[in-house]
């Protein structure tokens, strides 16, 4: 039974040196900053081209649906039981110890991938603005050396920004939750401007049929190459290509579903600020629920004007909102609009690697993995040996190792991460009635258990390789939990 040993369901964080600078409007800058990036300007493009073609707004309702499930549950347990942990804190107090610590794993796997593959994104997105310039990186700069079609020394600008926002996470949280307000504010004036000269360039016609008829054919790839690197990782990511293979009918909805679940990552980053939040109570249901409405208004609205504008069949290009609007002679606005995804990419990176750490802090601190992770700078009140040990990995994976298809990784975690999360609102209902919950999960536990069923049936649609490699991951965390976690962990050392 000591594998499913609880640990205080409200307990004193104040003690673990972190400071409460955060409010609520901080809280929802940085979910915005963590799901606004590559989706809005690739995948709700290429989604609607390869797979749902104008459908794909359905599909952005239904991924929606899952996260808005979830946020909800994220919600009641940010506000009652709260904590750094994020999803692996709600599971050690509502589960145990040891699904605790495969979700902690999970969230862990989910951010070392995303992080990485979204910085090689990032890398894309500046080497090809640089060229636009008329100036650029040479190319064994841009590509590590064992990247299999250009071999290089490093991905220098990937791995500069990633130690730029390990430093800038290291200042202090404020300063974090400044700098990520300051580019949320950039790449959302581009998301308007965008719909601004979107709104008066539509034909109605492109959207019939609204839900094409399922089939089989060659994707329509054409020559605007501006984000190619970009591209190139998030489709390696997902499993698809350029001119690929297109899916219609409902199927291909479902499939869009699950791919464009990409496009959410990152709004569960929000709860693992919770000690550093004045008033988490009210705060943290505000940012998780306020970010999530936002993002999935900013979604929907950008992928129906996009299908609008030109037909889906041409939007299967490196740039689709970029191609769009050049296709209607907004040279200029296409521009702009790359420097609202590289201030895009930057705030994914920058909330990526908050949760990372917070999450990092929350499992070194219960014992589970050595203390020297749960160590923070009295001065700046940040956790400094997690975002230092986490960044090493990270600029070894974004400086030198293409991670490929393992990104694909990073949404069975998240999608496990909502299971658990929603389980542990109908969980702590039975085993902790009295709890006080300043926000309550509305209509529980039926809500609750749509974002078990909803998550775990986006999780099923994934590929084959996805679940292989999860599995491997989830071997390698047994066994680190077997052979030092279980005896390490603060509730079994209380004991003796």
């Amino acid at each position: 039974m000591s594998l499913l040993r609880t640990k205080p369901v409200l307990p004193d964080a104040n003690d673990r040196g972190l400071k409460r600078v955060l409010g609520a409007w901080d809280l929802t800058l940085l979910g915005v900053g963590a799901v606004i990036g590559a989706g809005i300007f690739v995948l709700t493009g290429i989604t609607a081209a390869t797979q749902a073609g104008p459908a794909v707004v359905l599909s952005f309702l239904i991924a929606g649906f899952a996260c808005a499930c979830a946020a909800l549950s994220y919600a009641e347990l940010a506000s009652s039981i709260g904590g750094a942990g994020s999803a692996y804190g709600y599971g050690y107090a509502s589960l145990g110890e040891l699904p605790a610590w495969i979700i902690g794993w999970m969230l862990l796997c989910e951010y070392m991938v995303a992080i990485p593959a979204v910085a090689t994104g990032w890398s894309g997105y500046v080497v090809n603005f640089l060229q636009s310039m008329g100036s650029g990186l040479p190319d064994f700069l841009t590509h590590g050396p064992i990247d299999k079609l250009t071999p290089g020394l490093i991905n220098l600008p990937a791995f500069l920004v990633v130690l730029a926002i390990g430093l800038l996470l290291a200042s202090g949280a404020k300063m974090s939750a400044l700098f990520n307000a300051v580019m949320v504010a950039v790449k959302v004036a581009a998301i308007l401007l965008f719909i601004g000269v979107a709104a008066f360039h539509i034909h109605a016609e492109n959207w019939t049929p609204f839900i094409p008829p399922l089939e089989t054919t060659s994707g329509a790839a054409s020559g605007f190459s501006w984000e190619m690197r970009l591209l190139d990782a998030i489709q390696l990511g997902l499993g698809f290509g350029v001119g690929g293979e297109t899916h219609f009918g409902g199927v291909g909805i479902m499939t869009g579903a699950a791919t464009i679940f990409f496009a959410y990552l990152g709004f569960d980053a929000v709860s693992t600020a919770a000690e550093e939040t004045r008033n988490p109570q009210r705060d943290l249901p505000i940012g998780i629920l306020g970010s999530l409405a936002i993002c999935t208004a900013l979604y929907i609205i950008v992928s129906l004007l996009l299908t609008g504008m030109v037909s889906y069949r041409e939007l299967n290009v490196p740039s689709p909102v970029a191609h769009a609007l050049l296709q209607i002679g907004q040279t200029t606005v296409a521009g702009i609009i790359s420097i609202g995804a590289i201030a895009g990419l930057t705030t994914v990176i920058l909330v990526m690697y908050f949760g990372l750490t917070r999450v990092l802090f929350a499992i070194a601190h219960d014992g589970l993995l050595p203390k020297f992770f749960a160590y923070v700078n009295p001065k700046t009140g940040t956790p400094v040996g997690s975002i230092a040990a986490a960044g090493v990995i990270m600029l070894a994976f974004s400086g030198f190792v293409p991670l490929g298809r393992l990104a694909e990784l990073a949404n069975i975690g998240t999608l496990g991460a909502f299971v658990v999360v929603c389980a542990g609102v109908i969980v702590m209902r039975r085993t902790h009635p009295g709890l006080p919950r300043p926000f309550k999960t509305p209509a529980s536990p039926l809500v609750p258990l749509l974002g078990v069923l909803s998550c775990g049936y986006l999780m099923l649609n994934l590929a084959t390789f996805t679940w292989t490699a999860f599995g491997a991951w989830m071997l390698i965390g047994l066994l680190v939990y077997f052979a030092y976690s279980r005896s390490h962990s603060a509730l079994a050392t209380a004991k003796h």
